[in-house]
């Protein structure tokens, strides 16, 4: 099966995603390397037990691959919703002013 490649609508935005990415998940207390922010994923799959390899995955099975994403994804859907509620409470203080 070929590889996925997301196509992002908004022009620029897979540059923030990746920047954001890599931040959420150095303060997860992993190691980024900025330039391939992606390769967080074999780290976060060694931490989980997961033989993740960059040359092919044909035997894992589709539970395990979504462990080591949704470990990234679930960290980076949190952060934007401390974002979102910070955000919030900052025009909530802005308005009762």
């Amino acid at each position: 099966m070929a590889r996925r490649r997301r196509k992002y609508v908004v022009p620029g935005a897979e540059e923030g995603m990746q920047a954001f990415k890599a931040e959420v998940m150095r303060r997860e207390g992993y190691t980024v390397d900025p330039n391939r922010p992606d390769d967080v994923k074999y780290e976060v799959a060694e931490e989980l037990g997961i033989p993740l390899q960059p040359d092919g995955n044909g035997d894992l099975t589709t539970e395990s691959v979504g462990q080591v994403g949704g470990k990234i994804g679930g960290s980076m859907v949190r952060e934007m919703v401390r974002l979102a509620e910070q955000q919030l409470a900052k025009k909530n203080q802005q308005v009762n002013e």
